[in-house]
C-alpha cells in the first residue's frame, strides 16, 4: 500500500498571513536569545546574504539544531522558507511548522511536487535546502543531491553556501540529550547561476554547480568547526 501523504492547510506558494509573520518574528527572537544563552551562537558573514532578491541557502547538516541556527542567521522581518520531512505534519505542531515557513518533503523519493514548490517559492522568498539531505556524521561533506542546483537552474537565483560548526558536538545524530556547546555559522559568498542553454547544457551545469557548492560548503564547514573549537581532522 502506498504511503499516505500529509496534507497542508495552505498552499506553500501563498504569501504569509499576518499571524504567520508575527509567529515567525517571535520565533526568530526566541531562537536568538536561546542560541546566545545556551550555545554562544556566532554568525559570521551575515552581510553576504543578498538583499532585495530571493536566494537559496545551502547549509551543511549535522544536527537537528541546524535549521534553528540558519533561521537565526537571517532577520525577523524576512521569512526564510525551508524543506522539512513530511512526518512532522502528522503531529500536533504541523500548522506551526507551516507558519514558520516549512515545506513538506516526502522522504525516500525525488518528490517532484516539492521541487516544483521550491521553484515557485524561491521566486519570491529565500529558501533553505540542506543539499546533503538528511543529517550526516563526520568532518566530510557528503555527496550532495542536485536539488539546490536544479532549482537554481530553473530560477537563476544565487546559492549561498553555509558552514555550521559545533552543532554535531551539541546534538549529534543518535543522541537524545542536547548539551551546551559553542556554535558558529559561517555564511559564504553567493554563487551566481551560470549561463546555460539547452537541456543538455543545463544538466551539465547542474552537476558542475553541485560540485562547486559542495567544495564551498566543505571550506566553510572547516572554518566554522575551527571557530567553534571542534576542528575537522586533516
Amino acid at each position: 500500500m502506498a504511503e499516505r501523504r500529509v496534507r497542508v492547510s495552505r498552499d506553500p506558494l501563498s504569501p504569509p498571513t499576518r499571524g504567520q509573520r508575527l509567529l515567525y518574528r517571535a520565533a526568530w527572537y526566541l531562537l536568538v536569545v536561546v542560541g546566545k544563552a545556551m550555545f554562544r551562537v556566532e554568525i559570521v558573514g551575515r552581510d553576504k546574504l543578498p538583499r532585495g532578491r530571493p536566494f537559496l541557502l545551502a547549509p551543511v547538516h549535522r544536527s537537528y539544531l541546524d535549521f534553528a541556527f540558519v533561521v537565526a542567521a537571517g532577520s525577523p522581518g524576512r521569512r526564510l522558507r525551508y524543506l522539512a520531512k513530511d512526518t512532522l505534519w502528522k503531529g500536533p505542531l504541523g500548522r506551526a511548522w507551516e507558519a514558520l515557513g516549512a515545506v513538506p518533503v516526502h522522504r525516500g523519493s525525488a518528490d517532484r511536487e516539492a521541487l516544483r514548490a521550491c521553484i515557485g517559492i524561491v521566486e519570491r522568498e529565500p529558501l533553505v535546502i540542506f543539499p546533503e539531505g538528511t543529517r550526516q556524521l563526520g568532518p566530510d561533506v557528503k555527496p550532495l543531491f542536485d536539488g539546490v542546483a536544479y532549482v537554481q537552474s530553473r530560477t537563476g537565483v544565487p546559492i549561498v553556501p553555509v558552514g555550521i560548526g559545533g552543532s554535531e558536538a551539541a546534538w549529534p545524530k543518535g543522541r537524545r540529550i542536547v548539551r551546551p556547546h559553542k556554535i558558529v555559522v559561517v555564511i559564504g559568498d553567493p554563487i551566481e547561476a551560470p549561463e546555460a542553454e539547452g537541456a543538455r547544457a543545463r544538466r551539465q551545469s547542474v552537476r558542475h554547480q553541485t560540485a562547486r557548492v559542495r567544495e564551498e560548503i566543505q571550506r566553510l564547514f572547516d572554518d566554522a568547526q575551527r571557530r567553534a573549537g571542534t576542528p575537522n581532522a586533516g
